[in-house]
């Protein structure tokens, strides 16, 4: 009889439900797989490898990867392969090779990064492999 008496005053609130969410907004707009299907401007991540690519100091990396990440676009990769040579017409260039890593998969690049007569560094060539 006393377990009686302590259930029943909870059978009201069981009565109702309980449903937490009735009082709740619920936000129909919000969309969990809003991430693009294909990236078409690399812009930034160019910028980054070329930032990674001009700032390595060749005689002491020895060859070894030179990891980068962009905050802007959440991609990261690994530059490898980076060789400095002169051009025709003694601009130093520096090709090399990244991976980049992205919402949408990971993809393959190849490059070229040359210093102009004012010592600023641009990408003459980013292709996207396969």
């Amino acid at each position: 009889m006393a377990v009686a008496l302590c259930v029943l005053p909870l059978a009201g609130c069981m009565a109702g439900g309980l449903d937490l969410a009735s009082d709740m907004q619920v936000d129909r707009a919000m969309k969990t797989s809003a991430v693009p299907g294909e990236r078409t401007d690399n812009t930034s991540d160019a910028a980054t490898v070329r930032n990674a690519v001009s700032s390595a100091d060749l005689t002491r990396n020895a060859g070894s990867p030179i990891p980068w990440a962009n905050a802007v676009s959440g991609s990261t990769g690994v530059v490898t392969g980076v060789a400095e040579r002169s051009d025709g017409s003694g601009q130093t260039c520096r090709d090399f090779t990244t991976t980049l890593h992205s919402y949408t998969g990971i993809s393959n690049y190849d490059g070229r990064a040359c210093v102009g007569g004012d010592g600023t560094w641009s990408l003459t060539r980013f292709d996207r492999q396969g």
